[in-house]
């Protein structure tokens, strides 16, 4: 099998760095790449159908498409796409769109008041996220302090390995955040996915995994984790996700 890894927000294909290997050990190829607007592409502008494209450019027939946090969006626009290729979808700690709404609706943020579609919020409080993130110049997200992006995402990684991945970080681009979603291909296929919930995280919502779990119909893997098991448990992690595409959904799953 072949696996196409993508990050979530303020994150880049360096954070799989430690998982291909591990898959590649137990017998598969996996390949990360970089999405408009992070990592190495992060002067690009990142719109929906960018962020799309990026992957269909690279998927082949039978392709596991993995997605952590907001990556999970962004695998899902690409399966709508290019529905005939995907072998089997992996929400890691992900979010799943609702059709007809926007990325932003989907996390639990809002919009701000004035209509002008800015981003107020990611995601409500209930994270704790706004501790460390502020808008920059260009109105992108940053993270501002080591010590709670640790907290939040690397809280059982070493000190070392958590210093480099904070250092790796970039702005999160939000101009894809306030676009309407509908992916009527999507739905309609009904395709092979599992979900990969980490029993540490601290980043996704309990209610919002478990909203994620329940319309994507499918009964949750766990890994013993914070929000990146790929830098904490790398080998476990491959294991998992080779595990993952093994199971099947026990229900349809649903839109909205």
């Amino acid at each position: 099998m072949r696996f196409v890894l993508i990050h979530g927000g303020f994150h880049g294909a360096w954070c799989w760095s430690r998982t291909i290997p591990e898959l590649e050990r137990l017998g598969h190829d996996a390949i990360a790449i970089d999405l408009p607007g992070q990592g190495a592409r992060r002067d690009e502008r990142s719109t929906l159908g960018d962020r799309r494209d990026a992957i269909v450019a690279v998927l082949r027939s039978g392709d596991v498409l993995v997605g952590h946090s907001v990556g999970g969006y962004d695998i899902t626009m690409a399966a709508d796409a290019a529905p005939d290729l995907v072998g089997h979808m992996v929400y890691l700690a992900a979010g799943l769109p609702l059709e007809g709404r926007t990325v932003l609706e989907a996390t639990g943020g809002v919009p701000g008041e004035d209509g002008d579609g800015e981003v107020s919020e990611l995601m409500t409080d209930e994270t704790g996220m706004s501790r460390f993130t502020r808008p920059n110049a260009r109105g992108r997200m940053e993270c501002t302090e080591f010590a709670p992006v640790r907290d939040f995402f690397y809280h059982d990684c070493d000190e070392a390995t958590a210093r480099w991945a904070f250092d790796q970080l970039c702005p999160a681009p939000v101009e894809f955040l306030t676009e309407p979603v509908s992916l009527p291909r999507f739905w309609e296929a009904d395709l092979p996915r599992s979900f990969i919930r980490c029993e540490q995280d601290r980043a996704v919502p309990p209610t919002m995994a478990a909203q994620v779990i329940e319309r994507l119909g499918v009964e949750p893997l766990t890994i013993d984790s914070a929000h990146s098991p790929f830098l904490s448990r790398p080998r476990e992690l491959a294991e998992l996700l080779v595990r993952a595409t093994t199971t099947k959904p026990i229900r349809a799953i649903r839109a909205a």
